[in-house]
């Protein structure tokens, strides 16, 4: 198998990325080829890394301030889409890249292509709660029609089972209450359909409170609430970390309590990490693309490479595909 990275663009430098792909690789037994300027790639490697890389030197960058339109339109010959070519061309079996969610989305739409009767991709995040929980989208697209919605439904029900083995997960509607008539007509529209859709296990809405407590394998919304409830579950773990370690250190007897509960607070930082998944695929395409976040520590980019070696391990793209 052979992973496909852009080390360019994103909010972490080249000199950061391209060793923790490579660490990343090493440790999930993939081969690598790194897309960017190819004298700043091998600049930070060493001559053992090189021995193990491919480097595919591109031209230009799509920065975050990019139209979405740029891997496609302004910039065919950027570390985005020389990738994204690549993928398509055969010449690997997964991407993955940490830059310009707009473009990243839009390019692997037009380069990659979508799925046949997909209408639009997104983006699916593992939320890191007690037990994993695919929200989608979770970034990709904000004006959606009911039937997207549906696709989503069944695209991340066949994800959850082919990655996590949930032979039939329970899907959820992001709502601002649980009553069938609560939400804007995307949502109440949704709701009446994903009711009716069979192959589909819907529990309803699911209010924001709710959605850390396991109700739902598979949560939906539009990329505009969807990106709101990553970014407010991300912080909050912070957030939440951080008031416990004060907490924690703030006297003699709670910093005893804390060497006891040493092991039990390291596995809850674990659970509240979202560094721990560190990609989310973009679901629709017809190759496995994986978002990385732009501000990827080392740490994230080896967990997303080795998750983006699982999925496309995984028979969740044949298996779409075939179903096309």
């Amino acid at each position: 198998m052979r992973l496909i990275a852009d080390v360019m663009g994103a909010d972490a430098s080249p000199e950061t990325l391209a060793p923790a792909f490579v660490q990343g690789a090493r440790e999930a037994g993939i081969e690598l080829t790194l897309c960017g300027d190819a004298d700043k790639i091998r600049a930070c490697l060493t001559e053992d890394d090189l021995s193990f890389v491919t480097v595919c030197h591109a031209e230009s960058v799509i920065t975050m301030e990019d139209s979405a339109m740029s891997a496609v339109k302004k910039k065919k010959d950027s570390s985005m889409a020389t990738a994204l070519r690549l993928l398509k061309e055969g010449e690997g079996d997964v991407v993955i890249s940490a830059g310009n969610t707009g473009a990243l989305v839009t390019g692997a739409s037009v380069i990659v292509g979508r799925l046949e009767g997909m209408k639009t991709a997104a983006i699916g995040t593992i939320l890191p709660l007690s037990t994993p929980t695919l929200l989608m989208d979770s970034g990709a697209s904000i004006n959606l029609l009911p039937e997207n919605l549906v696709q989503f439904a069944h695209l991340g029900s066949a994800y959850m089972k082919a990655i996590f083995g949930m032979e039939e997960a329970r899907v959820g509607l992001v709502n601002n209450g649980a009553e069938e008539t609560k939400g804007t007509e995307l949502y109440r529209t949704a709701h009446e359909m994903l009711k009716n859709e069979e192959g589909i296990r819907f529990v309803g809405n699911i209010e924001g409170r709710d959605v850390p407590f396991g109700r739902c394998d598979v949560l939906l919304c539009d990329g505009f609430v969807g990106n709101i409830v990553l970014k407010l579950s991300e912080g909050f773990g912070f957030y939440f970390s951080g008031i416990l370690k004060q907490g924690l250190l703030s006297s003699l007897r709670s910093k005893f309590a804390a060497m006891l509960l040493k092991p039990q607070l390291k596995d809850l930082r674990k659970k509240l990490d979202y560094t721990e998944y560190g990609g989310a695929p973009i679901l629709g395409i017809a190759a496995p693309v994986i978002k990385a976040h732009g501000a990827s520590s080392p740490k994230a980019i080896v967990s997303a490479v080795k998750m983006a070696a699982r999925v496309a391990e995984s028979d969740f793209f044949r298996r779409a595909r075939a179903n096309d």
